[in-house]
C-alpha cells in the first residue's frame, strides 16, 4: 500500500510541474514568427480579379503569454524574442488590445484603399467620422466614462475635420475647466462632461491616446477581410494588392513578395514593429523579395529603434543571417514600391 502511495504522489507531482510549466501565466510575452497570408484571398474587387501568378502576402507576428515552458523554449530560440507585458499591451487587458489592434486594422485598410484607388486613378472619396479612443490615462477625469473602441465625435458641440482640429482646441482650454465630449458607442450618441486634467506640464487635456476615424468610398465596390489579423502594419501590402488588381499590372512576376509597413493617404511608408519576426515567416513561406520601409538611421533615430536598428537595417541583418537569398528592398513610398517590383522581373 505504502508503494502505491509513493507512486502515486510522484506520478501527481510530475503532472503538477507538467501542468504549471505549461498553463501558469508569466507577467511576459513572447513574440515569434506567425503567418502568411495570400492577400489575393483576402481582397475583392468587383470585376477586378486578381489574374497574375505569384503572391502579395501579408506578415503578422505572433504573440503569446509566456508560460514557463515556453519561456524556456523562447529564451533558446533566436527567432523569438521576450517582452514585459507594458511593452505589448501598453497596460490594457487582452480584451482591450484586441480591440485596439482591430481599430488599427480598420484604420490601415481604408488608408490603403485610399492610396490604391489614388494612384490608379480610380474614383475614392474619404470621409472622417471623428477619433477613435485608443486609450485612457490613469488619472483622466474620463476615466470610465470614455472607454478603449468609443468615438469622440464633438468637444463642447464643436464638430473637426481632423484628429488635429481637436488636439488644437483642447490646447486652447485651461487646466480645470469643463469640457463636453460628444461619443459615439455600439452606434449610440452619448456625452460627458468632466474638468481637464494635467497631463504633463503646463498642459491640459482630456488624457487619452487617438487615431482618427476615416471611412473610404470607392466608386469600384471592395471588401477586404483580414480575419482575426491586428494591427495596422499591413498598409503597404494591401494597396499594392488593391493597385494590381485594379490596374491589372503584373507587378510580381510569378513571384511570393512579402513586406511590411504602413501607409497614409500620401502614400508615405512608415516603420512597423517585429520586422525581424516577419523576415523569418517570409523565408519560410517561400518569399523572394522583402519590401521593407525605409527612414535615414540619424544618431537620434536609432536611439529609439528597435535593436537600435531602423526596419531596413533589421531586415537586411536578418535576411543575411537567416535568408541569405531574399532580396530586401528599402521604400519609403507606395510609389517607389510599385517602381521597385516593375524593374525587378
Amino acid at each position: 500500500m505504502k508503494k502505491w502511495l509513493k507512486k502515486y504522489l510522484i506520478w501527481f507531482a510530475i503532472l503538477i510541474f507538467i501542468a504549471i510549466g505549461f498553463l501558469w501565466p508569466l507577467p511576459n510575452y513572447i513574440e515569434g514568427p506567425g503567418d502568411a497570408a495570400n492577400l489575393s484571398k483576402i481582397v475583392n474587387i468587383k470585376n477586378h480579379p486578381d489574374k497574375h501568378k505569384g503572391q502579395f502576402m501579408l506578415m503578422s507576428v505572433s504573440i503569446a503569454q509566456a508560460r514557463p515552458f515556453t519561456y524556456l523554449y523562447a529564451k533558446l530560440n533566436p527567432y523569438y524574442s521576450i517582452e514585459p507585458e507594458e511593452a505589448v499591451t501598453g497596460g490594457q487587458d487582452m480584451k482591450e488590445y484586441s480591440k485596439v489592434q482591430q481599430i488599427y486594422m480598420d484604420g490601415s485598410i481604408n488608408s490603403a484603399i485610399y492610396t490604391a484607388y489614388h494612384q490608379a486613378h480610380k474614383a475614392v472619396k474619404i470621409q472622417y467620422r471623428g477619433i477613435y479612443v485608443m486609450s485612457v490615462m490613469k488619472n483622466s477625469k474620463f476615466k470610465n466614462k470614455l472607454r478603449v473602441g468609443d468615438v469622440v465625435v464633438a468637444l463642447d458641440g464643436y464638430h473637426f475635420k481632423s484628429s488635429l482640429g481637436f488636439i488644437k482646441y483642447v490646447k486652447q482650454q485651461k487646466y480645470g475647466q469643463k469640457l463636453t465630449v460628444t461619443y459615439k458607442r455600439n452606434g449610440k450618441l452619448h456625452k460627458v462632461t468632466e474638468p481637464l486634467g494635467m497631463i504633463s506640464k503646463h498642459r491640459a487635456g482630456i488624457g487619452i491616446s487617438l487615431t482618427d476615424d476615416i471611412q473610404v468610398k470607392p466608386a469600384i465596390p471592395i471588401k477586404v477581410n483580414p480575419g482575426q489579423v491586428g494591427g495596422p502594419s499591413g498598409g503597404l501590402m494591401f494597396s499594392l494588392q488593391i493597385y494590381s488588381q485594379l490596374t491589372n499590372k503584373n507587378l510580381r512576376h510569378g513571384q511570393k513578395v512579402a513586406g511590411t509597413g504602413t501607409v497614409d493617404g500620401l502614400g508615405n511608408v512608415g516603420e512597423i514593429g517585429g520586422i525581424d519576426k516577419k523576415v523569418i515567416t517570409a523565408k519560410k513561406h517561400g518569399a523572394k523579395i522583402f519590401l521593407a520601409p525605409y527612414v535615414k538611421p540619424t544618431k537620434y533615430i536609432l536611439k529609439y529603434e528597435e535593436d537600435h536598428k531602423t526596419n531596413y537595417q533589421l531586415a537586411k541583418a536578418t535576411a543575411k543571417k537567416y535568408a541569405p537569398s531574399m532580396k530586401v528592398i528599402p521604400v519609403k513610398t507606395f510609389d517607389q514600391a510599385v517602381s521597385a517590383l516593375e524593374k525587378n522581373k
